[in-house]
């Protein structure tokens, strides 16, 4: 709401040098709109006005308006902003014209920093919405085409000619390309592209910029901005905005404004390209360490799960295997292998790496489980961290329609044996940790599978994984027992699906150690004689 008139003796004071010489301009005029005096500065505002003209046509029109005993009233003359105060003199006004236009540059400008601090934190919040490095830089074009410019094209550096490029026009969509292009056929871009500091727009020939900067159908170029993206240490790419031959061409302010942009997608652009490379690091490494997929080798079923302590990590502590071996008598015997490593975690996966990497170092001795198992304890016996590790080894040989087992536990749970007829035994071998003591004993057992029987092989996180109706019960060896008594006769893969599977429905959603099972299952097939031999795929299923 404007100011209302304020009211003042019925005479004006119009007489007077103080009047004449006063810097505001003040005109008075009385009820029926006609000057009756006015100041040395209203007379240079308003040429044409004179006492006993009227207002109208003499002063600014949105003044004559508001001539009567209304509020502040505002208006332009010229280039200038004015605020006019009037003051009441009976039926006269004194119009007190206060020059605003300061003030009005100032608010405008700092609308305009409000509007780009708002653009560029939403910029921001775009640009770090993804990771993903051809996301970013269609987020940076597109956002540099509606904001900016008329037209943006973003380049990635590259180390083979190709420039991953995304091009945007405003109001389109933006389209990704590789460019095999020189970069230096544009002034300044690829010196961008190495981060030096840009160049000034004044000093780039729109006319002379090559083809493939220019989107379909753009035209003419009226000017030309190439400023770098600068990343983390280094130089995340460059930027370069178009706008039309028939717009003004980049302010200064402009270019600034652009170079902050810059400095965000640059920004978030380098982080998407830390990521992927450390995601593709990560991968390579989760492989090897990962849990194998099993199969059926030598014609005996082998069968494992694994569940890490931590839901949404894929490795842990514990890890099975199954290696082709052949041993020092000459014999095609395949070794399994399932072990618990101190710890959890990434730290306890990087220690079961150096595990498996060990023993598939030591396969030419797998006959031997004692000596295997002797030299992987002086191995970890000399590691600075002093974690140890439980083992079983396994040495399986298909014979005939059977299959004969060595195990040797070292530091671990004996392996269960479940036999046709339901029965689980436990098999009768005991040993020391791995990588406590500088000497280690162990006892190896000799088993015999008939056809559909199992050796199961297992870490404590299945018998001491806390559940039940209370929540804080194990599971046990009773209960794995008598699992594995229901297990008779099925396949390898069957066993340890359903061990897994009990396991977790007993633990529901509470907290669980890693969960390994490894079966090893004489196959109820027959042995294909017609083939001959041992090998892989000589057995029928």
């Amino acid at each position: 709401m404007a100011d209302r008139a304020r009211t003042a003796p019925a005479t004006p004071v119009d007489a007077g040098r103080e009047w004449a010489a006063a810097p505001i301009a003040a005109v008075v005029a009385d009820g029926s709109g006609v000057i009756r005096s006015l100041n040395e500065a209203a007379r240079l505002l308003f040429p044409a006005a004179a006492p006993g003209r009227p207002l109208d046509g003499a002063v600014a029109d949105w003044l004559t308006a508001a001539h009567g005993p209304g509020g502040v009233a505002r208006g332009e003359v010229g280039e200038r902003s004015f605020a006019a105060y009037p003051i009441l003199h009976g039926d006269a006004v004194t119009w007190w014209l206060v020059d605003e236009t300061d003030a009005r540059v100032a608010r405008d400008a700092l609308a305009r920093e409000q509007e780009r601090t708002a653009f560029l934190s939403d910029a921001s919040a775009a640009l770090l919405g993804s990771l993903n490095l051809e996301r970013c830089m269609e987020v940076a074009a597109r956002l540099a085409a509606e904001h900016l410019a008329d037209a943006a094209l973003v380049l990635a550096p590259t180390h083979s000619g190709s420039f991953p490029a995304v091009a945007c026009v405003r109001g389109g969509e933006p389209a990704r390309s590789r460019l095999v292009i020189d970069p230096d056929e544009l002034p300044g871009l690829g010196e961008a592209l190495q981060g030096f500091p840009p160049v000034p727009s004044r000093w780039l020939d729109p006319d002379a910029a090559p083809g493939w900067v220019l989107p379909a159908g753009f035209g003419p170029v009226g000017s030309i901005v190439v400023t770098p993206l600068p990343g983390h240490g280094v130089p995340a790419g460059a930027l370069v905005l178009l706008r039309r031959g028939d717009r003004a061409s980049f302010s200064d302010q402009e270019e600034l404004f652009a170079r902050l942009f810059a400095a965000r997608a640059g920004a978030a652009m380098s982080a998407a390209r830390v990521f992927a490379l450390q995601a593709s690091i990560t991968d390579t490494l989760m492989r090897e360490l990962l849990p194998p997929t099993l199969e059926q080798l030598g014609g005996v079923e082998f069968a494992g799960r694994y569940r890490p302590a931590r839901d949404g990590e894929r490795i842990g502590g514990d890890f099975y295997d199954v290696h082709s071996a052949v041993t020092a008598d000459g014999d095609d015997e395949s070794l399994a292998v399932l072990g618990d490593v101190c710890g959890k975690g990434l730290e306890a996966a990087v220690l079961t790496g150096k595990i498996r990497t060990t023993l598939r170092a030591l396969l030419p001795m797998a006959g031997e489980h004692h000596r295997l198992l002797d030299l992987l304890n002086r191995t970890l016996g000399d590691n600075a961290d002093a974690r140890y590790v439980t083992l079983v080894l396994a040495s399986a040989r298909r014979e005939g329609a059977t299959v004969r087992l060595r195990v040797t536990a070292a530091g671990h749970p004996p392996p269960l044996i479940v036999r046709a007829d339901g029965r689980v035994e436990e098999a009768e071998t005991q040993g020391s940790l791995i990588g406590v003591l500088p000497e280690i004993e162990s006892v190896s057992a000799d088993v015999t599978l008939n056809p559909g029987e199992t050796c199961l092989l297992y870490t404590d996180g299945i018998i001491e994984a806390k559940g039940g109706p209370l929540g804080d019960a194990m599971f046990g060896e009773d209960r794995l027992h008598q699992a594995l008594a229901e297990c008779a006769n099925m396949p390898a893969d069957a066993v340890v699906e359903r061990v897994q599977m009990l396991a977790s429905q007993w633990i529901g959603r509470g907290t669980h150690d890693d969960m390994a099972v490894l079966a090893i299952t004489a196959p109820r097939g027959q042995h294909l004689a017609a083939v001959g031999g041992h090998g892989r795929g000589r057995y029928t299923a």
